[in-house]
């Protein structure tokens, strides 16, 4: 019975974990990123929203070519969108793909109690800038693991 039990257990934690929502890609002429079916897409004036039917959060991409922006003023930039007072030690840089460099940014707004979690892809006059906004109460669970998916989805064609 016992043997009966744990192989029962065996199999419902697969279909479990076995389970993903469908997708579907979006592209521009410089980017792709797979979002959850279902989820909507806009783009005004080359800065595409992508979000649940709820409205809870979305996730932001903005490109941007021929921007005069040195590195070393990146984080600056990044810090300045919110309004942050944060250390740029805060932001993480690497080397990334392609030849550009990424810098990450975990930001929570006390005020509007909304998570906001940036990626910046720079190279050279091109920058990628991708965030998440989601409000707190929402950040968890189901909603945190489609929109960080999507998130690391994103890919530059070039």
């Amino acid at each position: 019975m016992k043997k009966i039990i744990v192989a029962f257990s065996f199999f419902a934690a697969s279909v479990v974990i076995a389970q993903s929502v469908p997708t579907k890609v979006y592209e521009s002429n410089n980017y792709s990123i797979s979002l959850p079916e279902g989820w909507k897409v806009t783009n005004d004036s080359d800065i595409v929203n992508i979000f649940p039917g709820n409205e809870i959060g979305a996730i932001t991409i903005s490109e941007y070519h021929d921007l005069n922006l040195p590195k070393a003023e990146t984080k600056k930039f990044i810090l300045a969108l919110y309004k942050s007072s944060d250390d740029e030690k805060k932001i993480k840089s690497k080397s990334g793909k392609k030849g550009y460099t990424e810098y990450f940014y975990e930001y929570f707004d006390e005020k509007e109690k909304l998570v906001w979690i940036t990626k910046v892809l720079q190279k050279d006059k091109d920058m990628f800038l991708i965030s998440i906004n989601c409000s707190q109460k929402y950040w968890n669970g189901n909603y945190m693991k489609l929109f960080n998916e999507a998130f690391e989805s994103f890919k530059i064609k070039k």
